[in-house]
Protein backbone atom coordinates (compact mmCIF):
# COMPACT_ATOMS: atom_id res chain seq x y z
CA UNK A 1 0.00 0.00 0.00
CA UNK A 2 1.32 3.54 -1.01
CA UNK A 3 1.15 6.84 1.27
CA UNK A 4 -1.36 8.31 -1.30
CA UNK A 5 -3.42 4.88 -0.47
CA UNK A 6 -3.93 5.30 3.02
CA UNK A 7 -4.68 8.56 3.18
CA UNK A 8 -7.67 8.23 0.76
CA UNK A 9 -8.91 5.25 3.13
CA UNK A 10 -8.66 7.18 6.38
CA UNK A 11 -11.51 9.64 5.60
CA UNK A 12 -14.13 6.75 5.07
CA UNK A 13 -13.49 5.69 8.28
CA UNK A 14 -14.74 6.04 11.72
CA UNK A 15 -11.80 4.45 13.62
CA UNK A 16 -8.40 3.07 12.78
CA UNK A 17 -7.98 -0.51 13.56
CA UNK A 18 -4.98 -2.41 12.76
CA UNK A 19 -5.32 -6.14 12.22
CA UNK A 20 -2.64 -9.35 12.06
CA UNK A 21 -3.00 -11.98 9.07
CA UNK A 22 -3.92 -14.57 12.01
CA UNK A 23 -6.76 -12.67 12.65
CA UNK A 24 -5.51 -10.97 16.03
CA UNK A 25 -6.23 -7.10 16.79
CA UNK A 26 -3.25 -4.53 17.74
CA UNK A 27 -4.56 -3.59 20.93
CA UNK A 28 -7.16 0.21 20.00
CA UNK A 29 -4.91 1.83 22.72
CA UNK A 30 -1.83 1.64 19.98
CA UNK A 31 0.13 5.08 19.35
CA UNK A 32 1.71 5.55 15.99
CA UNK A 33 4.91 6.92 17.31
CA UNK A 34 6.62 7.38 13.97
CA UNK A 35 6.10 8.35 10.39
CA UNK A 36 9.23 8.78 8.53
CA UNK A 37 11.31 7.55 5.92
CA UNK A 38 13.46 4.29 5.92
CA UNK A 39 16.11 4.08 3.31
CA UNK A 40 18.43 0.65 2.70
CA UNK A 41 21.42 0.87 0.25
CA UNK A 42 22.46 -2.26 -0.38
CA UNK A 43 24.92 -4.77 -2.31
CA UNK A 44 23.01 -7.84 -3.21
CA UNK A 45 24.99 -11.47 -3.91
CA UNK A 46 25.04 -10.87 -7.48
CA UNK A 47 27.32 -7.80 -6.80
CA UNK A 48 24.47 -5.17 -7.61
CA UNK A 49 23.65 -1.97 -5.62
CA UNK A 50 20.18 -1.49 -4.51
CA UNK A 51 18.38 1.55 -3.32
CA UNK A 52 14.94 0.60 -1.16
CA UNK A 53 13.24 3.29 0.64
CA UNK A 54 9.73 3.00 2.16
CA UNK A 55 7.61 5.50 4.44
CA UNK A 56 7.70 3.91 8.19
CA UNK A 57 4.89 3.69 10.83
CA UNK A 58 5.69 2.09 13.95
CA UNK A 59 3.02 1.47 16.09
CA UNK A 60 3.22 1.40 19.64
CA UNK A 61 1.38 0.42 23.06
CA UNK A 62 1.29 2.24 25.66
CA UNK A 63 -0.73 1.76 29.30
CA UNK A 64 -3.32 4.35 28.79
CA UNK A 65 -5.87 1.66 27.54
CA UNK A 66 -8.42 4.95 26.92
CA UNK A 67 -6.12 6.11 23.99
CA UNK A 68 -7.55 5.98 20.49
CA UNK A 69 -6.21 7.22 17.58
CA UNK A 70 -8.62 8.79 15.28
CA UNK A 71 -8.52 8.77 11.13
CA UNK A 72 -8.22 12.70 11.37
CA UNK A 73 -5.22 12.60 13.70
CA UNK A 74 -3.43 10.13 11.33
CA UNK A 75 -4.16 11.93 8.93
CA UNK A 76 -2.40 15.24 10.73
CA UNK A 77 0.21 13.12 11.48
CA UNK A 78 0.96 12.13 7.99
CA UNK A 79 0.22 15.74 6.41
CA UNK A 80 2.99 17.23 9.20
CA UNK A 81 5.35 14.44 7.93
CA UNK A 82 4.99 14.59 4.28
CA UNK A 83 5.36 18.78 4.77
CA UNK A 84 8.54 18.60 7.48
CA UNK A 85 10.47 15.39 5.56
CA UNK A 86 9.53 15.80 2.27
CA UNK A 87 7.99 12.47 2.25
CA UNK A 88 7.04 11.19 -1.13
CA UNK A 89 4.57 8.38 -2.04
CA UNK A 90 5.89 5.52 -1.15
CA UNK A 91 5.31 1.98 -0.09
CA UNK A 92 4.31 2.07 3.53
CA UNK A 93 6.17 -0.22 6.39
CA UNK A 94 5.08 -0.63 9.55
CA UNK A 95 6.80 -1.88 12.47
CA UNK A 96 5.47 -3.56 15.52
CA UNK A 97 6.47 -5.28 18.12
CA UNK A 98 5.51 -8.43 19.23
CA UNK A 99 8.74 -10.82 20.33
CA UNK A 100 10.73 -8.38 18.80
CA UNK A 101 10.09 -5.60 16.21
CA UNK A 102 8.76 -6.87 12.96
CA UNK A 103 8.19 -5.34 10.08
CA UNK A 104 5.41 -5.59 7.55
CA UNK A 105 3.54 -4.71 4.34
CA UNK A 106 0.43 -2.90 4.98
CA UNK A 107 -2.71 -3.62 3.41
CA UNK A 108 -6.35 -2.66 3.72
CA UNK A 109 -9.47 -5.65 3.98
CA UNK A 110 -12.03 -2.94 3.53
CA UNK A 111 -12.62 -2.18 7.06
CA UNK A 112 -8.97 -2.42 8.56
CA UNK A 113 -5.62 -2.22 8.01
CA UNK A 114 -3.59 -5.53 7.68
CA UNK A 115 0.12 -5.90 8.81
CA UNK A 116 1.14 -8.40 5.88
CA UNK A 117 4.18 -10.82 6.80
CA UNK A 118 7.42 -9.62 5.21
CA UNK A 119 9.63 -12.61 3.62
CA UNK A 120 12.88 -12.15 2.26
CA UNK A 121 14.56 -13.22 -0.63
CA UNK A 122 17.39 -13.82 -3.30
CA UNK A 123 17.50 -10.74 -5.61
CA UNK A 124 20.25 -12.51 -7.54
CA UNK A 125 19.43 -15.67 -7.92
CA UNK A 126 20.97 -15.92 -11.14
CA UNK A 127 24.52 -15.52 -9.63
CA UNK A 128 24.03 -17.60 -6.77
CA UNK A 129 23.75 -20.56 -9.02
CA UNK A 130 19.97 -21.21 -7.53
CA UNK A 131 17.68 -23.42 -9.90
CA UNK A 132 15.15 -21.93 -11.27
CA UNK A 133 11.64 -23.66 -9.58
CA UNK A 134 10.26 -25.86 -11.90
CA UNK A 135 6.86 -25.59 -13.27
CA UNK A 136 4.55 -28.03 -11.51
CA UNK A 137 1.63 -28.96 -13.42
CA UNK A 138 -1.32 -31.75 -12.41
CA UNK A 139 -1.79 -34.94 -14.40
CA UNK A 140 -5.33 -33.82 -14.58
CA UNK A 141 -3.72 -31.05 -16.88
CA UNK A 142 -1.61 -33.31 -19.32
CA UNK A 143 -2.76 -33.28 -22.76
CA UNK A 144 -2.97 -36.69 -24.57
CA UNK A 145 -2.88 -37.32 -28.05
CA UNK A 146 -6.86 -39.04 -28.37
CA UNK A 147 -5.08 -41.09 -31.23
CA UNK A 148 -2.53 -42.60 -29.27
CA UNK A 149 -4.30 -43.36 -26.30
CA UNK A 150 -6.85 -45.69 -24.44
CA UNK A 151 -9.71 -45.29 -22.21
CA UNK A 152 -10.32 -47.38 -19.21
CA UNK A 153 -12.92 -49.59 -20.40
CA UNK A 154 -11.28 -49.81 -24.09
CA UNK A 155 -9.78 -52.94 -23.81
CA UNK A 156 -6.46 -51.60 -24.85
CA UNK A 157 -4.63 -51.44 -21.86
Amino acid sequence: MKLSDIKSILPTLENVEFQLENGTFVPEHFHVTEVGISTKDFIDCGGVIRHEKVVNFQLWNADDFEHRLKPAKLLHIISLSEEKLKIENLDIEVEYQSDTIGRYDLEFNGKNFVLKAKTTACLAQDACGIPSEKQKINFTQLHTDSGNSCSPDSGCC
